[in-house]
């Protein structure tokens, strides 16, 4: 087999895995880099190397040869800055041409949600790098709203009466796919990944009571109450920023814009959280 066009990380999670399906469904051979090849998924025209975020060596050497490389953000970690900067580090001194890298939201060094200042010091980083680059920032995950709620049937946060604009893992790998299988014409673009609608925690609230039949509302904590309520599971303060913050910033009003970026690059539209929890995707 040739070296691939593309390589893809985080193979063995919600999103990368996505992508890669896609790719393998389309013929296009691939790289996948996890820190797991036991764990990666077998599909046809992919091939697999274990290189983690922070292991030079491995990464320069795997990716070597690769021009277009799909960067997933690493999983939340104190560190997952530094991890970053090495994986970009890595890549450039490999001579991978195009970064396409998986940011978020509102990505600013003052952004209110903590981990989007993370994002934007990693795009910060890929910036200086020289390769080209493409950042896909993506809105809060649609998908994941089913695990907001508690065994209450409340989902607790300080968002007040702020929207979300919601966005489908589905739909977020479908745009990915699209810039990797044509990257010269997204070279420099950053795209902002939304769901088609803005959506208050009351409303998603009452789109989860119809989809599964039972009574969930939401309850808008007070900081002092967010903080209270979180103090239980014992994770680190930089952790329980970043829960918390997450309301926060739709509180501010920084999740609430709608954007046109995934019907423009997938050709469909966007998919709503009710679509979504209508056809029992919502969580998987």
């Amino acid at each position: 087999m040739s070296t691939p066009l593309i390589a893809v990380t985080g193979a063995t999670g919600h999103l990368g895995g996505r992508v890669a399906r896609r790719l393998a469904d389309a013929g296009i051979d691939q790289l996948l880099l996890v820190r797991d090849p036991a764990r990666a998924p077998e599909l046809p025209g992919a091939t697999t190397a274990k290189a983690s975020f922070t292991d030079y060596d491995a990464v320069r050497e795997a990716l070597d040869g690769i021009p277009t490389v799909l960067m997933v953000s690493a999983s939340e970690s104190r560190d997952r800055v530094d991890q970053h900067r090495a994986f970009v580090d890595a890549a450039a001194a490999a001579g991978v041409g195009h970064l396409v890298y998986t940011s978020f939201a509102g990505a600013a060094p003052d952004a209110t949600f903590t981990l989007a200042r993370d994002h934007w010091a990693t795009e910060e980083h890929i910036r200086a790098s020289g390769m080209e680059f493409t950042f896909l920032r993506d809105n809060l995950y649609a998908d994941f709203f089913p695990a907001f709620v508690g065994p209450d049937d409340v989902m607790r946060g300080p968002a007040g009466d702020g929207r979300v604009a919601a966005v489908a893992q589905d739909d977020i790998a479908d745009a990915a796919t699209a810039v990797l299988t044509d990257p010269d014409a997204h070279v420099g673009r950053t795209y902002d990944l939304t769901g088609p609608g803005a959506l208050t925690l009351h409303e998603a609230a009452a789109l989860l009571s119809e989809a599964t039949g039972r009574t969930i509302t939401y309850h808008p904590e007070t900081l002092d109450e967010a903080y209270r309520s979180r103090a239980s599971y014992g994770a680190p303060g930089w952790q329980v920023d970043a829960w918390v913050s997450t309301y926060t910033a739709i509180a501010n009003g920084e999740l609430s814009e709608v954007g046109d970026a995934v019907p423009t690059l997938t050709g469909h539209p966007a998919t709503s959280l009710a679509d979504l929890l209508r056809r029992g995707a919502a969580g998987s």
